[in-house]
Order: C-alpha cells, then sequence, then structure tokens
C-alpha cells in the first residue's frame, strides 16, 4: 500500500490577504506570495502545515467540502486564551472530549473552523 502524508491544505477565500493577516496574526503563519499569471499567489505555513489560499468570487464560497482543520498544540487553554486576546472569535470552548483529548474552535473571518487540540 502507498505511503499518505499530509501535504497541504486548500482554503476558499474573498479576500486572500485579509485571510493571510489573520492567520498570520492568529496562529504565526509564514506568508508567501509568488507571482503567477500576473497575479499573486498567497500561501502559508502554520507549524508545518501547508495551506493554500484560493480566491472566489463571494457566490462560490460554501461550495466545498471541508469541515475544519486542526492545529496541535501543548496547552489548549492557555492557546485559546491567546486566541481570544487577539481577537479571535472561540465558538467552542475548550472541553475534555475523551481522556487526553482536549479541543476547542475558532472561526476565521470567513467561517473556517479550525481546531486547536491538546493530545496526551
Amino acid at each position: 500500500m502507498s505511503a499518505y502524508k499530509f501535504d497541504h491544505i486548500h482554503l476558499y477565500t474573498t479576500d486572500a490577504e485579509a485571510t493571510a493577516a489573520w492567520y498570520e496574526k492568529m496562529f504565526g503563519a509564514v506568508v508567501r506570495r509568488t507571482p503567477v499569471d500576473g497575479k499573486t499567489r498567497i500561501d502559508m505555513n502554520v507549524g508545518g502545515a501547508e495551506i493554500f489560499l484560493l480566491p472566489v468570487k463571494q457566490a462560490a464560497m460554501g461550495q466545498n467540502s471541508l469541515d475544519h482543520f486542526g492545529f496541535l498544540v501543548d496547552n489548549v487553554d492557555a492557546a485559546i486564551e491567546e486566541l481570544r486576546a487577539k481577537g479571535a472569535k472561540v465558538t467552542m470552548e475548550p472541553n475534555t472530549i475523551r481522556p487526553g483529548t482536549r479541543i476547542s474552535f475558532v472561526e476565521s473571518p470567513e467561517g473556517v473552523r479550525i481546531e486547536v487540540l491538546q493530545r496526551g
């Protein structure tokens, strides 16, 4: 069987610059801008996760199957407080869903659900 490992996530956005700025502020994303066909492609890296921004018109928003993605942290409670202090919209407070797994959710300005989780 082939071996699979994470490569990237594509996120739809109507404002790639604002989206990149939000991920940079909230999660310390490293933002890259690359000229492609006379336009600027914006990609980000957050903790080793590659996130590619795909610009769309408002009418196309919501036409994807992305439910959420998660960022692993050492202390979910501390991370959520830091995000809240930066202005993040917390949609689920930290809670233990099973022994050894504690999660919370925040939402991006365009409605992407982001899980912040702690394992172990």
